[in-house]
């Protein structure tokens, strides 16, 4: 079997619902090639797709049952007084005396956990150590790795990783990058071609077809869902590429020079290098992340954080030399609070101020974008919405698979479709896919190399049809 018979005409078992291709136009001319394009890319990158959509659901059920295997850590009985923030601090540092506290998240909810994250050796490294602290005894409920801005504890880190390079480092992103760059062709491909259909009514572009376990059938299937997951599986191609090796740097650089950049608020002390270390620092019980210099301590800054509006769920930065605190919202909830201020250590007083309606537009859709990537946006209804669309492009995957080998042996699609494209269209489309694969270089060089294979297959039957001419003269 032959890279051909991966790609024949879906009509093929279907003669009342032939396709589009016999009518004259513009997609009578690009769908033999969007059909070549699909199969290719459907069968040969399915199964990074496949992986990236298992491990994708994992990740959305993830959140939950964080929560239940680590109910003892993240949940208290809710007390009657919440103690000052810096007690909290002073019992964490005490469990864990050679750790240097780096950030707060103060309990957000009647019921949860201080999280105080310290720097440790002793935890992989882009990690924290997350001291959990009962705010109403300042009793340490249990120390564990914390990982990213959402907090990802060993359970969710662990998927996340699988997810993102399959736990091989930089070598594994390529897979990631692979999936991402091409779900968004695979989805808009398969799309084009499920509306191009003839089809005897409108209903069964929307609804899967009923009856006996066909060809047809699967492929009535394969359609209509794919039809109402495209949307949210660009969405995740497109989001997903911007955490990518390759076109993510692209997307960054095109982010900047648009003025797209996400800003960051000022924490520079003033005449920082002038022998600010000259006084005696802030004892908060251990050691911390501030260099020695006046600080009014943890409750004032939140204290006047919160003078300017900083509420909620939110992460105290401590001071780093020549830094002042930064107080920032840390709900992604829509509608998010994001904003931030700088408070300087050594009289309290709010040095700078962010807000998130002051981020561009850019910057703001970037980070709804990646938010709901995460499944943070919308909470459970966003990390259900993922695991619908995960085991959604699991089933395509699979009910693509299945119609490839009941429709098993045909006619493939006939190699040259390319030629079949008038010049005028023919030529925008390859300065078009040129760009593209430029500015995502894993498509770009995966299809590439697709070319290649399907050139020398194109060679190997040209010899062996020349070789069976000179046998039979």
């Amino acid at each position: 079997m032959t890279i051909d018979d991966l790609a024949r005409p879906e009509s093929a078992d279907a003669p009342t619902d032939r396709s589009a291709s016999t009518r004259p136009g513009t997609w009578s001319a690009l769908r033999p090639l969007v059909l070549r394009l699909h199969f290719y890319a459907g069968v040969l990158i399915a199964p990074f797709l496949l992986v990236a959509a298992a491990s994708g659901l994992l990740y959305a059920l993830s959140f939950q049952a964080e929560k239940v295997i680590y109910a003892h850590e993240l949940e208290v009985p809710v007390g009657k007084e919440v103690l000052p923030l810096s007690q909290q601090v002073h019992a964490a540092t005490k469990v864990n005396p050679d750790g240097t506290v780096t950030a707060v998240w103060p309990s957000a909810e009647d019921g949860a956990t201080t999280r105080v994250l310290m720097a440790d050796p002793d935890v992989p490294e882009g990690t924290s150590l997350a001291v959990f602290v009962d705010p109403y005894t300042g009793e340490i409920r249990g120390q564990l790795p914390s990982y990213g801005s959402s907090g990802a504890l060993p359970l969710r880190t662990w998927i996340d990783e699988l997810h993102r390079d399959l736990h091989l480092g930089d070598l594994g992103r390529n897979y990631s990058e692979l999936a991402a760059s091409w779900l968004w062709v695979i989805a808009l491909g398969g799309l084009a071609l499920w509306i191009g259909r003839r089809r005897k009514n409108r209903r069964e572009l929307f609804v899967p077809e009923r009856g006996p376990k066909s060809r047809r059938r699967t492929l009535s299937w394969h359609g209509t869902v794919g039809l109402w997951a495209v949307a949210g599986l660009v969405v995740l191609s497109a989001t997903g590429l911007t955490w990518s090796r390759y076109a993510g740097e692209n997307i960054g650089a095109v982010q900047d020079q648009l003025g797209g950049a996400t800003p960051t608020v000022s924490a520079t002390l003033a005449g920082a290098g002038d022998g600010g270390s000259e006084h005696e620092g802030h004892d908060m019980g251990g050691h911390t992340a501030a260099p020695k210099g006046p600080d009014v301590g943890i409750d004032k800054v939140v204290e006047a954080a919160r003078a300017k509006g900083i509420e909620g769920k939110m992460s105290v930065v401590l001071p780093s030399e020549g830094k002042g605190y930064v107080v920032k919202e840390t709900d992604t909830q829509f509608p998010v609070h994001l904003d931030s201020v700088a408070v300087n250590p050594a009289d309290g007083t709010v040095m700078d101020e962010l807000r998130f309606t002051d981020y561009p537009v850019l910057a703001q859709l970037t980070r709804f974008g990646i938010d709901m990537h995460m499944g943070v946006t919308f909470g459970l209804v966003n990390q259900l919405a993922l695991a619908a669309l995960a085991l959604a492009l699991i089933l395509l995957i699979l009910w693509g698979y299945r119609m490839w080998w009941l429709r098993r042996p045909g006619r493939p699609v006939a190699r040259g479709a390319w030629r079949k494209v008038p010049p005028t269209m023919l030529l925008p489309l390859l300065a078009t896919t040129a760009l593209v694969g430029w500015f995502v270089p894993m498509l770009g060089l995966s299809l590439v190399a697709f070319l290649a294979v399907d050139l020398a297959l194109a060679l190997v039957a040209r010899v062996r049809a020349r070789s069976q001419k000179s046998r039979a003269a």
